[in-house]
């Protein structure tokens, strides 16, 4: 009660009551007649989210969805939306998180759509707003890890009173520690367990977790009961170590599965953000102002300086330059420009200074529909696993044995021995094993292909690799190093022409350099040096006057002042692994093809050294993204290898995209995975994996499934007790973890039968097989 004599924690409560008192608030609560609307949390700031309307009318928008656990999960949270009246599409990524939705704004909202997505129990929120940590799912699995060990000492205790005729006051202390310590396990921990389990009930889907929690609560509750009741009861043991290790286990696999997936970037953000945010427009009285990207129009004439990103697709209206276009083609060298040119947004002007009548801008423009590709790309469904697949008829199936257990226990023997064979049944049908058989074999096989250099964000990509059947690789900086060097030049010619380019910033005269350098060729003084953008570089060395100019296709020409020409060939080169590497590919009965943007003549020379017969050349990521969507339409499965920002939407559109770790921020975003080493050689090895993962699980649901028959069975029988029941329901999943550690033996089996694919003989590029042969022909 109120008074004058009142003390506050601090000041600013105290002036808050002062405030309440002084508007004749203080008996608000007395006095009121009813309780105020309970406020809709989940509904809070959704109205003020712009859409997008539609030419039909109809409202659409893009969300992450955080909390996914499973494809069960997508299956519930699609389905439900769908159902809701008013909503047309629901589509939801488990790859990424990102949902879909459309609706008739006529009959239903996006507050009430987050809501319901709120309601089965995961988070909605915006495109690019930060995603919460998973603290509060560690913060649970601190708690069980600590509830099981502790309750596993003394319960470690216990079974050993049984044979030194422990008193019996110790054996209720003993008990009533274990549940005390229990209870926040069972009532916090598992907490996500229940909550999957309510939602799934109340939208009429058995979820996997439906089981888990049943299986928590009744070895809980029996728990409970056996301590109240004490050892004299004949109730039975109460199983609390059973329970504890049991959540723990289920949250380490669910926060393992959900690392692994957080956070899947956006790689259309990254890809979008290499065309600049400004740009610089010519007035039509010649001056400039510079004004943001996206209000460029067609028509527009933009200026651009060396070392600037171009911001609009156009037409080179004045000026020369060199432009790197690896955005386009993966090519490191830059190409020469002039008037009537074309240039694209996003790529970048190397040397010189263009003026470019801009032909496209903003959505328009060739870098954004490759972003539009990848997002459409990430926003594909992920297919239920079979353990998936299973949980429903699993949890069926266990729900109607347990009761009808139950009921004939009761009718033939009384509730006692009822219960104790219902529990029986509840606990060694429990569905760890079914529901670690599939993430301890993948995580396996995950270990095996990242010990090996590849690095995948899911178990889902590395087990599509196991039905691959093609590898589509990139050339430069995949099959080959990426950066441009010297393959032939006599000392006398990269003395001379070293000494014109060691101040120079272009990447020729970087490898002519850094080849000079490696040679210990020390570099003479250049006076009158002069460059000039898309000729080349003179200057004066040794009383002479020399021009180092383009020679032609991978060459420059040293010219001296007698018009004699000595050549500096250039290139890229060979990765030493590469030919191994394809080799093992093709042990592995995969056809290997080149596709690059590159010329054919290096592409050709690139694949002989490579032992690749099939070469595709000169494709742009248009060109490379529909052969690989026309050979997978074809029955075909791809991989493909690349590491530029051009490589984004061929890399979202093959079956398994892999990404070069030295490459592009995008192509690593878009990627499924990531070869730690420059290096394809850790390809063949993750299939090895992903083919030996892929048979772990089948043995690891046909081991789950033929136990659960058994061990049902029996228990229903009376065959065995729950203490029993107890002790197999870990060794059901010993009999799962054995299978997933079978998965490196079986690669390291694989390896030693086929060490490199050496001696395979590359196949015919016209003999017809494949989806290269025919191009190649």
């Amino acid at each position: 009660m109120e008074g004058p004599d009142d003390t506050w924690c601090c000041s600013g409560c105290e002036m808050a009551a002062a405030i309440i008192a002084g508007a004749g608030l203080e008996r608000y609560y007395d006095d009121r007649e009813a309780f105020a609307p309970r406020p809709e949390a989940a509904a809070r700031g959704w109205d003020t989210v712009p859409v997008e309307t539609g030419d039909d009318g109809t409202c659409s928008v893009g969300l992450m969805v955080d909390g996914l656990r499973c494809a069960s999960c997508v299956w519930v949270t699609e389905n439900v939306l769908q159902r809701t009246p008013g909503v047309a599409e629901a589509r939801v990524s488990y790859a990424t998180g990102r949902a879909t939705l459309r609706w008739d704004p006529r009959q239903v909202d996006l507050p009430r759509l987050a809501g319901t997505i709120s309601a089965l129990g995961y988070r909605p929120r915006l495109l690019g707003e930060e995603a919460r940590p998973d603290r509060d799912l560690v913060m649970r699995l601190g708690v069980a890890a600590f509830g099981a060990l502790n309750v596993m000492l003394f319960s470690a205790a216990l079974y050993a009173g049984w044979f030194g005729d422990m008193a019996p006051r110790f054996v209720v202390f003993f008990q009533w520690v274990s549940l005390a310590v229990a209870t926040p396990v069972a009532l916090w921990s598992a907490a996500p367990f229940f909550a999957g389990a309510l939602s799934g009930l109340r939208h009429r889907v058995l979820h996997m977790d439906l089981p888990i929690a049943l299986a928590v609560a009744v070895l809980y509750v029996h728990g409970a009961a056996v301590t109240v009741a004490g050892p004299d009861a004949g109730l039975g043991e109460p199983y609390l170590d059973s329970l504890t290790m049991l959540v723990a286990l289920l949250l380490t696999g669910r926060l393992l599965e959900g690392r692994g997936r957080r956070r899947a970037a956006d790689a259309a953000v990254s890809l979008a953000a290499v065309v600049p945010a400004t740009a610089r427009r010519l007035r039509d009285d010649g001056s400039v102002a510079v004004v943001p990207s996206a209000d460029l129009a067609v028509g527009d004439r933009v200026v651009v300086a060396a070392g600037e990103e171009i911001p609009a697709d156009g037409v080179v209206a004045g000026g020369e330059g060199l432009v790197r276009l690896a955005l386009l083609t993966g090519e490191a060298d830059p190409v020469p420009v002039e008037p009537g040119g074309r240039v694209f947004a996003g790529t970048l002007l190397d040397d010189g200074a263009l003026e470019v009548r801009v032909a496209a801008a903003s959505d328009a423009t060739v870098v954004h529909r490759m972003a539009e590709d990848l997002r459409r790309a990430a926003d594909r469904a992920t297919a239920p696993t079979a353990a998936d697949r299973l949980a429903p008829w699993f949890t069926g199936v266990t729900l109607g044995v347990a009761a009808l257990t139950f009921g004939v226990w009761v009718a033939a023997a009384g509730v006692a021995l009822a219960l104790k064979a219902t529990v029986a049944v509840l606990v060694v049908a429990c569905p760890c094993a079914l529901a670690l058989s599939h993430p301890l074999a993948a995580a396996a096989g995950l270990g095996a292909a990242a010990r090996r250099g590849l690095l995948f964000r899911s178990s889902d990509a590395l087990l599509e690799l196991a039905d691959i059947d093609v590898a589509a690789l990139d050339k430069t900086g995949t099959v080959t190093g990426g950066e441009m060097v010297v393959v032939a030049a006599d000392d006398d010619v990269l003395r001379v022409a070293a000494g014109l380019e060691r101040f120079s910033v272009h990447p020729v005269a970087r490898a002519v350099t850094r080849e000079a350098t490696a040679r210990g060729i020390p570099l003479p003084a250049a006076s009158e040096v002069r460059e000039t953008a898309g000729t080349g570089i003179e200057g004066r060395i040794d009383e002479r006057r020399w021009r180092l100019e383009r020679g032609g296709p991978g060459r420059v020409d040293l010219v001296a002042d007698d018009d004699t020409r000595r050549a500096i060939y250039l290139g890229d080169q060979l990765r030493v692994d590469s030919g191994p590497a394809v080799a093992a590919l093709r042990a592995l009965g995969l056809e290997v093809v080149l596709l690059t943007g590159d010329d054919p003549e290096p592409a050709r020379h690139m694949a002989d050294g490579a032992g690749i017969a099939t070469v595709l050349a000169r494709r742009s990521p248009d060109d490379k993204t529909a052969w690989i969507e026309e050979a997978t339409a074809e029955g075909h499965r791809v991989v493909f290898v690349g590491d530029g920002l051009n490589d984004g939407p061929a890399l979202a559109a093959a079956r398994v995209g892999v990404a070069m770790g030295t490459g592009a921020a995008s192509s690593i975003l878009a990627a499924d995975g990531v070869l730690a080493t420059a290096s394809v050689a850790p390809v063949a090895a993750a299939i090895r994996a992903a083919r030996a993962a892929r048979r772990a699980i089948r043995g690891n649901l046909i081991r789950s499934l033929v136990y659960n028959v058994t061990a049902v069975g029996a228990a229903a029988l009376g065959w065995v007790n729950p203490l029993v029941a107890a002790i197999l329901m870990p060794l059901s999943s010993g009999l799962v973890l054995w299978g997933a550690s079978r998965v490196e033996a079986s690669v390291r089996r694989a390896e030693a039968r086929d060490p490199a694919g050496a001696a395979v003989p590359a196949p015919d590029a016209s003999d017809g097989r494949g989806p290269g042969a025919r191009e190649a022909a």
